[in-house]
């Protein structure tokens, strides 16, 4: 079918506290550059523009489109972030009026909920070389293992490598975990949740996200600088600030209804 073809709707991008009218300006998703705007139900606010009603395919230029109207709306105020490529099939705002109508108190509570907080997030990683010497140094069992076989001719001691290669993958392990448990220490009281993703990697110590009241942020931040000065030579601190709060809150909301 051709784009031409296509029905228009509503892309909505998120939910805010606002009862005036506003505009974001021309930076909606797609080739378009719709308006970005508001429209209002009492005091809720849906963040909409004009839109095939297509499903957007997750490719990087899409999304980073999606989270760019996210964060210039958080310029100016909390925002509730709604999945991505939620599109209301109805050429007009009437249909985004009935939907902030049937769910009023599903968003007002959000809101109230999320109120004057903000997502940060963390990715902490071990630097290779010196986490291993760092192992080397710190296990004795390790360390005079692989000096007695240093000056050994390798064809020679091949099943002791895998060993020292098997105390050192645990030994790693253990020591990753050791220092998530120590981040994790320091950060979570300053935070009001904490959410951790899988690791991907073996040298990956921390990938979480955390949201923080906004009065604590500079607390926070105080407290990352401080891991980053006492730890950064064995790891590196990847401090990501101000996202929207995908990780708190990722609005399902009924189009098809509205």
């Amino acid at each position: 079918m051709d784009i031409d073809d296509v029905k228009e709707g509503r892309y909505i991008y998120g939910i805010i506290r606002n009862s005036e009218k506003i505009d974001f300006g021309p930076i909606g998703i797609g080739s378009r550059n719709d308006h970005v705007y508001g429209v209002s139900y009492k005091d809720i606010c849906a963040v909409v523009s004009a839109s095939p009603d297509i499903q957007y395919q997750a490719r990087r230029a899409n999304m980073i489109a999606h989270q760019k109207v996210l964060e210039e709306v958080m310029t100016r105020f909390n925002v509730l972030p709604v999945r991505f490529s939620t599109i209301s099939p109805h050429d007009n705002d009437e249909a985004i009026i009935r939907i902030l109508t049937a769910d009023y108190r599903r968003f007002d509570e959000l809101l109230d909920k999320m109120k004057g907080k903000k997502e940060l997030g963390l990715k902490v990683m071990a630097d290779e070389s010196k986490i291993y010497e760092s192992i080397i140094q710190k296990y004795d069992s390790i360390r005079s293992l692989r000096d007695k076989l240093m000056n050994q001719p390798a064809d020679k001691i091949h099943y002791q490598r895998v060993k020292i290669g098997e105390m050192v993958a645990e030994a790693l392990k253990k020591e990753i975990e050791g220092y998530k448990k120590l981040i994790l220490d320091i950060l979570s009281p300053i935070s009001d949740d904490v959410k951790i993703t899988d690791n991907y990697g073996n040298l990956m110590i921390l990938n979480a996200a955390f949201l923080i009241q906004e009065v604590k942020e500079p607390a926070f931040d105080d407290a990352v600088n401080e891991l980053d000065k006492k730890y950064g030579d064995i790891m590196t601190f990847k401090y990501v600030g101000t996202l929207p709060p995908y990780n708190f809150v990722n609005l399902s909301i009924n189009t098809k209804g509205g």
